[in-house]
C-alpha cells in the first residue's frame, strides 16, 4: 500500500469517482495510484454489498456542498486561505483558485498526500497550487495548537475558510469540540464547515453497521454526535445546517434516498464574519477552474 495507506483511505475517492456528475470531482480518481484501483474497488465492493450501498450518493453531495460553500467564500475575497482538517485525498486545493490552502491530516496520511499531489501535479493531472501539508493528531491539544499557529503564519490576516471533513465523529466529544473550534484560533476565519452525525441519529441501525465494519479496520471505537444547537453554540453563529435528504433536493431535486437508510451525515456551514455571505446558484460550483 502506497506510503503506508490503506485501501479504506481511498474510499471516498471512489465514492466521488463513482457520481461524476454530482459530486464534480474531477481528479477524485486520480488520487487512487494505478496498482492501488483493483483492490480500491474490490473493497468499496465488499463494503456496499455486506453494509452500505450509497456511500458513492452521501460522498458526493457531502463535497459538492462543501465545494459550493467554498467559492462562494473565494467570490467574496478571492484572497482567501483554505484550510481542511482531516484532508485525506480531498480535491479542493485543485478545484478552487484559491491563493494558499493548509491540509492537515495524520502525519502519515499527509506525507502521502504530499507525494500524491506531487506526482499528480508532475504529469499534469492537477494544476499548480500552493498548497502546505501538515501532519497532526487532532485528538492531541498540542497538536491542535501547532496547526492553529502554522495556520495563522499561513494567512497573515486573511479571512480563512475552515473545512472540518470526516473528522469529529471518531474523535472523543471533548476533542470534537476543540477540532470544530479551532478556527475560532485563526483569527481571520471567515466560514466554517463541519460534517458530523446528529445525536437525533445516534441509534440509526445503518450507522451501527457501518461503524462495525470500519472498526474491523482499526477505526475508533468511541464516535461524537452533535445537534444543531450544540454547533451553533460553538461557532456562535446561525447555521446552514443540510442532512443527506436537503442535499438530495438541493442536486437532484428529489429524495432519492429516505434518510432512514444513509449514514446520517449532516454539513454544518456558519459564516462567521458578517457580510461575507454572498448569493450562490444551485448549479455548483462556479468558482470551480480547471
Amino acid at each position: 500500500m502506497q506510503g503506508g495507506v490503506g485501501l479504506t483511505a481511498y474510499l471516498v475517492n471512489e465514492s466521488r469517482a463513482r457520481r461524476p456528475d454530482l459530486a464534480l470531482d474531477g481528479p477524485a480518481a486520480a488520487w487512487i495510484p494505478e496498482g492501488e484501483r483493483p483492490g480500491v474497488k474490490a473493497l468499496w465492493q465488499e463494503f456496499a454489498d455486506a453494509v452500505y450501498p450509497h456511500d458513492d450518493l452521501v460522498v458526493s453531495l457531502r463535497g459538492r456542498f462543501i465545494a459550493d460553500t467554498l467559492a462562494e467564500a473565494l467570490r467574496a475575497d478571492p484572497d482567501t486561505v483554505l484550510v481542511v482538517c482531516g484532508a485525506g485525498f480531498s480535491s479542493y486545493p485543485w478545484l478552487l483558485r484559491f491563493p494558499v490552502a493548509v491540509e492537515v491530516d495524520l502525519p502519515h496520511m499527509a506525507e502521502a498526500k504530499r507525494l500524491r499531489a506531487a506526482e499528480l501535479t508532475a504529469d499534469g493531472t492537477l494544476p499548480v497550487r500552493d498548497v502546505r501539508h501538515i501532519g497532526a493528531d487532532l485528538a492531541v491539544p498540542a497538536d491542535r495548537a501547532a496547526v492553529a499557529e502554522q495556520v495563522r503564519a499561513v494567512a497573515a490576516g486573511r479571512p480563512v475558510a475552515y473545512v472540518v471533513e470526516g473528522v469529529v465523529f471518531y474523535l472523543p466529544p471533548a476533542d470534537a469540540r476543540a477540532v470544530v473550534t479551532l478556527g475560532a484560533e485563526f483569527g481571520t476565519t471567515a466560514v466554517t464547515a463541519v460534517s458530523y452525525w446528529p445525536a437525533a441519529a445516534s441509534g440509526s441501525v445503518v450507522l451501527a453497521e457501518q461503524r462495525a465494519w470500519f472498526r474491523s479496520r482499526s477505526v475508533p471505537e468511541e464516535a461524537s454526535h452533535h445537534t444543531h444547537a450544540e454547533l451553533a453554540a460553538l461557532l456562535g453563529a446561525p447555521l446552514d445546517d443540510q442532512g443527506p435528504e436537503d442535499l438530495q433536493r438541493r442536486y437532484l431535486d428529489r429524495v432519492v434516498v429516505p434518510e432512514s437508510a444513509l449514514i446520517p451525515e449532516y454539513v454544518a456551514v456558519s459564516w462567521g464574519t458578517p457580510g461575507t455571505r454572498g448569493a450562490i446558484g444551485a448549479a455548483g460550483p462556479s468558482g470551480a477552474v480547471a
